[in-house]
Order: structure tokens, then sequence, then C-alpha cells
């Protein structure tokens, strides 16, 4: 039985989609103006997750993630590049999809951008401003009237009345109250805009993603998720708009997934704190960077440092050795690994457990695998197909010990050496046996002996 922590109730809850076995997500994705930090890289591992686990699960599941490809920063970079607002969200959305691929997260079903939902926006818009929740001021501009609508703050449990406190309304703005937020901005000069039946202009952030997900996934759905730095104003905002446009329920349940940190501090380009996924990459595995990101829990921060990617290194390593050598085969066996990761699972995704339950199997393999090489084939199998609820564990095991050799040794010239120090033990010339183990160990090479002979990884 699966358990969800809703933001919304502030408890987990039994999850029970509202169509039967189908299930609808909606999930925040990114503001399409740069190349992608770590922190949303964090966004997009978790739930990456909870698409699989929820698939493992039997449910059918449709998940959708807009993206955002106009807003201020977005018409800032481009006018700093000078170039169009529309060729630069093209090649940041490319780049986005590359480190997506890198780091095995599967696609969308679906992936609406808010330029293609203007239509629906206007709508939205007009449907508010008929039943009181929005109004025009004249000059270009719609804003939502946060007064009229009685369950705002719900979500993030802020009170209207603490809110007001410190706002102000600049000289400049038309609003009605200092809390009322912009449903569709005038145009300004040399900005990229839409004609609206209240004069030309460009959507506010909040209603692309009310309009995207009624869209695509209804007027009420199973799941919303993102960023938890995203819980208020943004999601407060969407439940405002959505449920005042159609009175209904927005999303039964509501996950937020917790930030990066660098130094206690959120990771994010406006504290310039943050390491592009890219950058990442260029010097840690893509299996370790993914792993990093799903050994803590989704809703738990993550300390950003050089010691936690050596650690994910680590843990993967031994998952891959205990793999090593062994033939690919079904899994079969550890059943009662498998009740154990699904119970950690099922408890809102506990992740720590589920790779505390991977360790145990390890062990497992690792004790068979002298005794009974079918055995801990068949629990080598059961780790693989747990290992790929987390996106991870699916390369041959060679392939990732060694990952990084090319450019630093070569593969040919060590697997010689290896035989030449093999036949220096057959010839029990052990002095030779030696020197090419110290040869081999000064090339950064470590020579691993076993019962299936001796394999090699490059050092850490």
């Amino acid at each position: 039985m699966l358990t969800i922590y809703n933001t919304l109730s502030k408890t987990k809850e039994t999850f029970k989609p509202l169509d039967g076995n189908k299930v609808r997500m909606y999930v925040c994705g990114m503001t399409v103006y740069d190349y992608c930090h770590l922190g949303h890289g964090r966004s997009m591992v978790a739930f990456d997750l909870v698409t699989r686990w929820l698939r493992k699960s039997g449910y059918e599941l449709t998940y959708v993630r807009n993206i955002t490809d106009i807003d201020d920063k977005i018409i800032n970079r481009a006018n700093e590049n000078g170039e169009s607002f529309d060729a630069l969200t093209a090649r940041m959305i490319d780049a986005m999809h590359e480190d997506e691929r890198r780091l095995n997260i599967l696609p969308p079903d679906q992936e609406p951008r808010a330029t293609d939902h203007i239509a629906g926006m206007h709508a939205m818009i007009q449907t508010l401003i008929d039943k009181g929740y929005a109004y025009a001021p004249g000059n270009g501009d719609v804003y939502y009237r946060v007064g009229k609508f009685v369950g705002y703050g719900k979500l993030s449990r802020k009170k209207i009345e603490d809110l007001r406190i410190g706002a102000r309304i600049e000289v400049d703005e038309a609003k009605q109250d200092p809390l009322d937020f912009v449903l569709w901005k005038g145009v300004k000069p040399g900005e990229p805009s839409w004609e609206s039946p209240w004069g030309p202009g460009r959507p506010g952030w909040h209603i692309e993603c009310s309009v995207m997900s009624t869209c695509c996934l209804g007027e009420s759905f199973d799941i919303h998720g993102g960023g938890s730095d995203l819980e208020f104003p943004h999601h407060e905002n969407e439940i405002a708009q959505s449920e005042a446009a159609t009175g209904k329920q927005y999303a039964n349940a509501w996950m937020h997934c917790g930030m990066i940190r660098v130094n206690g501090e959120k990771m994010s380009k406006s504290l310039n704190n943050f390491f592009t996924i890219r950058d990442v990459l260029e010097k840690y595995h893509p299996e370790v960077v993914r792993y990093l990101l799903v050994a803590s829990h989704y809703r738990s921060a993550i300390n950003y440092s050089e010691d936690s990617l050596r650690d994910a290194k680590g843990a993967l390593e031994r998952f891959y050795h205990a793999l090593r050598g062994l033939p690919r085969v079904a899994a079969k066996g550890g059943e009662e690994f498998v009740e154990r990761f699904s119970v950690a699972m099922n408890d809102d995704f506990g992740t720590p457990e589920a790779c505390a339950v991977l360790f145990d199997l390890v062990r497992e393999i690792n004790r068979l695998r002298e005794s009974d090489v079918e055995a801990a084939a068949g629990l080598a199998g059961r780790l693989r197909e747990l290992g790929d609820v987390l996106g991870v564990l699916q390369l041959e095991a060679d392939d990732f010990l060694r990952a990084g050799a090319e450019g630093k040794v070569d593969a040919a010239e060590v697997e010689g050496l290896i035989q030449a120090r093999l036949q220096a033990r057959a010839d029990k010339n052990w002095a030779e046996s030696d020197r090419i183990r110290d040869q081999l160990t000064a090339m950064g090479v470590v020579l691993e002996d076993g019962k299936g002979g001796t394999t090699w990884r490059l050092a850490d």
C-alpha cells in the first residue's frame, strides 16, 4: 500500500488514484534561459524515481512536465545574447534533454510549452474576470484578486493578514491589493507579445501551469509536484487560479522535493553558488551523480560536496564489484529483499531504506559467489532489477569500474601486462609478478584477483 506525504495536508496519506488504476501527475519543469544546474537535476531525478515506482507498481501513469519558455529571465538573457527568445529557448531545451539522457531520466509523456497555450490562458483569465476573481485595470495588465479566494494559503499555511504586513504597491502599479498577482502583463517596448482581449502582452508565470496542467490532465488530477521553493507563491497561486476557475479541487496530492545546498544555502543562479549538471558530469560519472540524488529521501535537502560525490561513487563501486564476473541472467531468488525494498518505496518513496536493502543484497551475493555461482547470478539479476527502479546498475560492471580509463591508460597494454603477470605466477616467478603489479600500480591500475581470474580498474 503506497503512502505519499501530501504537502497540502502535511501528513502521509494512503495513495488512491481518482480514476481506478490510472494516475495523472503534473510537475513544474524548467524555465529554459540557461543550462540546468544540479538543483534542477534533483527535481527531475526525484520525479523520475516516482514515475519508475508508480509504473513498477502497476499504475497506468500519465506524466506531464511543462517548459516555461517565456518570462523576464528568458527575455533578458536573449537580449544580452543578441538573439530571439525562441532561438535561446530552443538551444536550452535541447541541452536540458541531453542532460536528462545522461542522468538516465525517462522523458515525460507530455512536455507542454507555455507559448503553445496562450489561448487557453486567455480563456481561464476571462473566466476568472467573469467570476470576480480577476480584474483588468485598463493598463494592459490583468490581476488576480487574492482576497476573494477563501482558501488562499492552505498549501503553505500562510495567512493573508500576515502576508499583508510589509507588503506594498509600487507607485506605477494598478493593483487593488498589494497581494494581488499578475495574470497577464501588458506589452513593454522591445518585448515579445501576443494579442489578447486586454491588449498585447504576455502571460504571468503562475497562470501558465494552471492552464497547461488542466489542459493535459483535466480540471482535477492525482499528483502535482515540484521543488520545495515553488510551494509559495507559485503553487499557492496555481491553486487559487485553478480552483476559482473550475470550482473543483485542483490536485489531490502535492509533492515537493528538497533543495541542493552548498554551504547551507540553496543552490540557485541568483546566489551564484550553482554547478550546472554539465559541470559536475565533467568530473563524475553520470551514474554517480544520479546515485547521489536518489540515495537521500526526495523531501530532504542534499548538501553538495566533493565528499558526498566520492561517497556515491564508492557505493556504486561496491554494487558493481558484486555484479562483476557473474553471468547476466534473469532475476531469481531474494524475494525477501524485494519485499523489504517494496516496503521502503511504498513508504513515501523511501530510497535511503531501499538503498540499504541493496547493500544487504550485495553482501548475500558476495557470500554465495564462491560456493554457488548460479544462485549468486540470480541475485545479481535481482540487484539489477531493483537498481533499475533507482535508475542505476544497468551498465556492464567493467564499463562502470573502468570509466574514465580512456585517454589515461591503454587497455590493450594493461591486458597484456596482466597476462604477463599471470604467466609469471604460473612460472612461480614471484619477483617478475610483483614487478608487473608495481608497474600497473604506477599506471593507476588496481588489480583484483578472484576465482574467475584477474580484473582491473582505475584507482580513485
